[in-house]
């Protein structure tokens, strides 16, 4: 019997069979439903009946937009608006430029210590926002070592607040901006150097239009942490009234969950808009990435290295200031009058006291927000980016994987009150448990994480997943044999992120916690209510000592892991 030759043409012109699904694909999918379940009843279910509680009274009963005509028509509540957003402005004027020009010294100076002060500018990142309203206190307040500065005028109020936010939001807008520099196709300036172009004009026809999305983007950024920030108003706001003290008040102090919501709503609009801006600047960054580009070295110029050198050793002596003097404030018997150290604040405010409990609750809740958040969202993003088939499903995760980064964390934490506090939840049993404060904050902190481990996963040739599909390998032996040691410094960031921002966090567990799950960042506020300034100085140092631990154990970790699983990144020798 003769054997007919085959067609190459004939076979790809014919019908492809579509692969039987395996038992791996199967649970594939499943896991991915998972996910989207997950994100489903943590993040849409919440917000969604912050939008019902917003259009009922306190019986219950339907009123329409009622609530929010009662709101505009109060003077003093639609003051916080204008407040707000006076606010944000400002920050946002007055950090861009500071940032922008320490993410310039650093990438186009020549000058010594660029390292040291890139770790000194990012240091805030490790302390709540809290520490620098009580530093700006034990400066400038009322028995302040420089008040005399304020010629008059009180640090409660406006003033403290933008000084503040600006210390918190600096080192968030400088590694937007250095990310943006750092990309700059040095070609450009090789040519506009040998055309003769000044270096001022270099400046306004190269860097800044190379600069102008990273630009955008951190002004977003740093508008939107202003305004849904809460800790550093309610610490030295005093009478100024924002959005974010609104709902507290709405909620806390007069039990009115329905104006809260309303409040929730309003505060969520101006950051959705920013969010909305940032994103379509990122996508606009994207399309202009050259993979030709190449890196821009800086040549020495000695007025120039000096000029940016001081600015930068200012501005980290600032901000050492700042960090320093909460520090200070927690080894000193009584401020202003007595000087001497002392651990008093450490044994007699918080062993003694029983404050001590809130940080060994965040150290926890960190740790498992770490751990299952890093499992979570890592897993998640590998089964959108490297598995089969459902395809819907995967557009639905990655929409909700990207709205957590527009919800403020007050606005999440009241939604979680509405859907986990009704009786008739299944889910009751989480409220006011350890369980609810993890899951809140891993969705807080979703987007931020879920974008790096996509972002890491495009690296990967998708080349794995289809050997092993045609090998009849399940999904999860490639995970754990490919994708997690070439992933794991990606994996190993997620991790740290997770930690500090769940040691710091505020606003997204300030309505849910127990007596007994209090956190360490809520207890600087009960303790600086209480009048406990010293006390609350040492829990933010601590706070700060253990970010700064998990920060060196990170580094250390990854040197020693990074040896053994990424030897394929070291250049051969022969």
């Amino acid at each position: 019997m003769s054997t007919a030759a085959v067609n190459p043409l004939a076979l790809a012109a014919a019908p492809q069979v579509k692969p039987i699904a395996h038992w791996h694909d199967r649970l594939a999918h499943g896991l991915l439903l998972g996910v989207c379940a997950f994100l489903v009843v943590f993040l849409l279910a919440p917000l969604f009946m912050i939008l019902i509680k917003s259009v009922e009274d306190k019986g219950g009963a339907f009123v329409g937009v009622r609530l929010f005509q009662e709101y505009f028509q109060t003077p003093a509540l639609r003051l916080s608006i204008l407040h707000t957003l006076s606010v944000a402005f400002a920050v946002t004027g007055i950090t861009i430029p500071l940032a922008f020009t320490f993410a310039y010294a650093l990438t186009r100076s020549c000058m010594p210590l660029k390292g040291t002060f890139r770790v000194v500018a990012l240091t805030p990142i490790l302390a709540p926002s809290l520490l620098a309203a009580i530093s700006f206190i034990q400066w400038f307040g009322t028995q302040g070592l420089l008040k005399w500065m304020l010629a008059g005028a009180s640090i409660y109020g406006p003033i403290g607040i933008i000084i503040s936010s600006i210390y918190a939001v600096f080192p968030h807008a400088l590694m937007i901006i250095l990310t943006a520099l750092l990309l700059a196709d040095g070609r450009l300036y090789e040519a506009a150097e040998s055309l003769g172009t000044p270096t001022l004009r270099r400046f306004f026809t190269i860097t800044l239009p190379g600069a102008k999305y990273g630009l955008i983007s951190a002004a977003m950024v740093v508008f939107s942490y202003t305004v849904s920030d809460f800790g550093i108003p309610k610490i030295i706001g005093g009478n100024f009234s924002v959005l974010a003290l609104d709902i507290f008040k709405q909620v806390i102090g007069q039990q009115n969950f329905n104006k809260g919501a309303v409040v929730s709503l309003i505060l969520l609009i101006p950051v959705l808009v920013a969010f909305v801006v940032d994103w379509i600047m990122q996508g606009r960054q994207q399309a202009q990435f050259s993979s030709r580009a190449v890196p821009y070295a800086p040549k020495r110029r000695t007025g120039f290295d000096a000029l940016m050198f001081c600015y930068c050793l200012i501005v980290c002596l600032l901000l050492l200031a700042i960090l320093g003097m909460a520090i200070y404030t927690s080894f000193i018997k009584l401020w202003p009058y007595d000087k001497s150290f002392s651990l008093r604040h450490y044994t007699f405010g918080l062993v003694d006291g029983g404050v001590i409990s809130s940080f060994f609750n965040s150290l926890r809740m960190a740790l498992l927000t770490a751990f299952f958040g890093t499992i979570l969202i890592f897993g998640g993003a590998y089964l959108i980016e490297k598995t089969r088939g459902v395809n819907g499903m995967r557009a639905a995760i990655r929409m909700l994987a990207a709205i957590p980064m527009g919800v403020p964390g007050m606005v999440l934490g009241l939604g979680y009150i509405f859907f986990f506090n009704h009786p008739d939840n299944p889910l009751n049993g989480l409220y006011h448990g350890m369980t609810i404060l993890v899951v809140v904050t891993i969705i807080h902190y979703y987007t931020s994480s879920h974008l790096t481990a996509v972002t890491a996963l495009k690296s990967l040739d998708n080349e794995f997943e289809a050997v092993s599909a045609s090998l009849k390998v399940p999904f999860y032996k490639t995970f754990f044999r490919v994708t997690v040691p070439v992933c794991l410094p990606a994996i190993l960031d997620i991790a740290r992120y997770l930690f500090v921002n769940a040691m710091v966090t505020i606003s997204a567990v300030v309505f849910l916690y127990a007596p007994d799950t209090q956190l360490a960042s809520l207890a600087i506020l009960n303790l600086d209510d209480a009048g406990e300034i010293g006390p609350a100085a040492a829990m933010a140092t601590l706070i700060v000592a253990a970010s700064t631990t998990m920060c060196i154990l990170y580094a250390l970790i990854t040197r020693f892991l990074l040896t053994r699983t990424q030897a394929w990144r070291r250049p051969v020798t022969i």
